[in-house]
């Protein structure tokens, strides 16, 4: 990606963390310059911009960098009158497609910041053993969570593990998409291109793929992950996967591969409690040398129950807020400010009964018809809007919501789940029921 398109990533994920006055006076306006020896270079429009977003913004400037692009080292501000010093220095960042060396493992991403507790001591525990006997234990380790739990962070602290205890491994990290499309690169290309996409998958140590609910559903794909599986399971060498479900529930994956990625481990990562989900605000908290009490802690941490990610992003939210403010004491009125313009918490206090009240009420039925046995068209259409939202807003086990819904069996429920998934694609009537059920419950 070019300097720009990088930039613009970066401001969508600083868009959602940082406070509005602070993002659209300095950040937004904030000009992109170059990448010149492993750093991103920005330009501001005065030494105070400078000064101001180096003190109030550089820590998430650099954090939303290492998301998007982390192979890059650092950012570099300057002001207008350094800008022809780098304008014409822009690096082309094209990694070679064998080259291992691609794969930055995100720094901050370790188990030592890692906050575990009764929803992730088991999957933590497993890919601790992981890093230490690659290959030898849980092989493949295959670990499956809601968005913004920990996945992402365990499969980097292993690899920064790894980086450090057995530096000539070839240790691996890829989505699920980048495999996909580095294939197809591949296919469309010359022999060589097929030999050397071939050669740096199955040749690794250790090979992780991340968020493998996305796999393609065509042959090709499958065919080739199937082979690069046996291909490294066979030579002992290590495969770690993460889902947001269990291999069982991913759509349009072949059985052949959902029995492999069964062999090893299984490991679920929870929703973490609320004690653990505070332990998690006071280590960020902490990372940014910010003073904040435990009780205002306790009402970030009621605000967002699912996703951490999301939970981080309300606290660094805050802590700017104060900063731009200049409020040395973080209070609850700080928090009631910095937080007024957010929506997306009541998405995450959204519970079983919401949705259910919801449904009943916007298709004018019983909510004992609802849940209960009948199967006639009024009842079943409703009955598989409300199971697909649940599983689009929480994330309860499927077995769970099949408690909810008379005791029906987790394959009927991941049929419905499934059926209005492609029905909100195909369907303009459907989707508009879901549009509407999702704006009740955002009360938008």
């Amino acid at each position: 990606m070019d300097v720009r398109e990088l930039w613009q990533k970066m401001l969508d994920e600083l868009e959602t963390t940082l406070p509005a006055l602070g993002f659209d006076t300095l950040v937004e306006t904030t000009v992109p310059v170059s990448i010149t020896d492993g750093k991103l270079i920005l330009c501001t429009n005065s030494e105070v911009s400078k000064s101001l977003v180096q003190k109030r913004f550089a820590q998430q400037i650099r954090l939303a960098m290492q998301m998007v692009l982390p192979m890059l080292d650092d950012v570099e501000f300057i002001t207008e009158a350094q800008k022809d010093l780098y304008i014409n220095k822009e690096e082309v960042l094209r990694p070679v497609c064998h080259n291992f060396e691609e794969t930055v493992f995100i720094k901050k991403y370790t188990f030592d910041n890692f906050v575990v507790g009764k929803s992730n001591e088991f999957v933590a525990a497993a890919a601790r053993a992981v890093s230490e006997a690659p290959g030898k234990k849980f092989n493949p380790l295959f670990i499956y969570g809601g968005v913004g739990l920990g996945k992402t962070h365990l499969l980097h602290a292993i690899g920064n593990h790894l980086m450090k205890s057995k530096p000539k491994f070839k240790t691996l990290y890829v989505s699920c998409e980048k495999f996909t499309n580095e294939l197809i690169e591949a296919i469309r290309d010359t022999n060589e291109a097929k030999k050397a996409f071939r050669e740096k998958y199955r040749s690794c140590d250790v090979l992780m793929i991340d968020d493998i609910q996305f796999v393609s559903k065509t042959d090709a794909t499958q065919e080739e992950l199937f082979h690069t599986f046996n291909d490294l399971y066979s030579a002992e060498k290590q495969i770690i996967i993460s889902s947001d479900r269990p291999p069982k529930e991913i759509q349009h994956l072949e059985d052949r591969l959902r029995t492999r990625f069964a062999w090893g481990m299984i490991a679920d990562i929870k929703p973490p409690d609320l004690e653990t989900r505070i332990a998690i605000l006071q280590k960020k908290a902490s990372e940014q040398n910010a003073n904040v009490s435990n009780d205002i802690l306790k009402v970030i941490a009621n605000n967002v129950q699912t996703n951490i990610r999301d939970m981080e992003g309300l606290l660094t939210r805050v802590i700017s807020y104060a900063s731009l403010i200049n409020h040395s004491v973080i209070d609850m009125d700080v928090v009631k400010e910095a937080l007024k313009d957010y929506t997306d918490d009541q998405k995450e206090m959204i519970s079983v009964d919401n949705i259910i009240d919801a449904v009943t009420e916007y298709f004018s039925i019983d909510k004992e018809a609802l849940v209960g046995k009948k199967k006639n068209k009024e009842i079943v259409e409703p009955r598989q809007i409300c199971i697909y939202l649940i599983t689009e807003f929480l994330t309860l086990p499927l077995v769970k919501i099949g408690e909810v819904f008379g005791g029906r069996d987790h394959t009927t429920i991941l049929h419905a789940r499934n059926k209005i998934e492609e029905q909100c694609k195909t369907d303009g009537r459907i989707s508009v029921y879901v549009k509407d059920l999702k704006d009740m419950l955002l009360k938008k």
